[in-house]
């Protein structure tokens, strides 16, 4: 008989209590690697920066849930293949959910809801949106240790099926789909995103990908 031993797991502690995966009862969870999502996260501090440049023009005394509170659930609930805001409503309560994003599982006030976060989607303005993806382009520059003598990206379009008529998706002939077509930049030798832009689902002209690029090089040249 094969006595298995399972090594601990070791996380963070949040607000002076001890962290420790284990399998044994108690208040379960299946989504116990978003503890590891938490730790990569922190470590670029993309909550943090993305809330940084958002403008909150909620009424400060009615505010609940922060900005970087409501960016690290709704970035956690993706990864973990929760791509839609109404999976909130119950992950909210979730024990690593809430661990991860610095709330105790039992104690700790629930995360945002998904109206919260629907009013979060629809808040920004076009500058707003430009300034949150240049964080993006920023973590990507961040991860080299020194500048790169060339960089080669990669520029495509990825069809992003809809299922309504939401605005500005559109029937594309190629795919056979009402979509939109996000552009999609990577940075080809470290497979690393460099920015993602949501469009409508018709196939970007040369001068759209060219105003792209310009923005691209602008912002690495600062």
């Amino acid at each position: 008989m094969t006595d298995d031993t399972i090594p601990p797991f070791s996380f963070p502690a949040v607000h002076a209590k001890k962290v420790t995966a284990a399998f044994d009862g108690g208040r379960l969870t299946s989504n116990g690697g978003v503890m590891l999502l938490a730790m990569a996260e922190r470590r670029l501090g993309l909550a943090d920066n993305l809330a940084r440049v958002f403008p909150d023009r909620r009424d400060p005394t009615r505010v609940v849930h922060s900005l970087v509170d409501m960016f690290r659930a709704r970035m956690f609930a993706i990864c973990c293949g929760y791509e839609d805001a109404d999976d909130l409503d119950h992950l909210r309560s979730d024990p690593a959910f809430k661990l991860a994003c610095g709330r105790l599982p039992d104690t700790g006030r629930d995360l945002c809801s998904q109206p919260t976060l629907s009013r979060l989607e629809n808040a920004p303005r076009l500058r707003d949106v430009i300034r949150l993806t240049y964080i993006l382009v920023d973590a990507w520059m961040d991860s080299y240790p020194r500048e790169p003598a060339s960089v080669t990206l990669d520029i495509d379009d990825t069809c992003d099926v809809v299922h309504g008529h939401q605005q500005l998706s559109l029937f594309n002939a190629h795919y056979d789909e009402r979509c939109f077509l996000p552009i999609h930049v990577y940075d080809t030798e470290k497979s690393r995103p460099v920015a993602v832009v949501l469009r409508p689902g018709k196939t970007p002209g040369g001068v759209e990908v060219r105003t792209l690029l310009r923005r691209l090089v602008r912002r690495g040249c600062q």
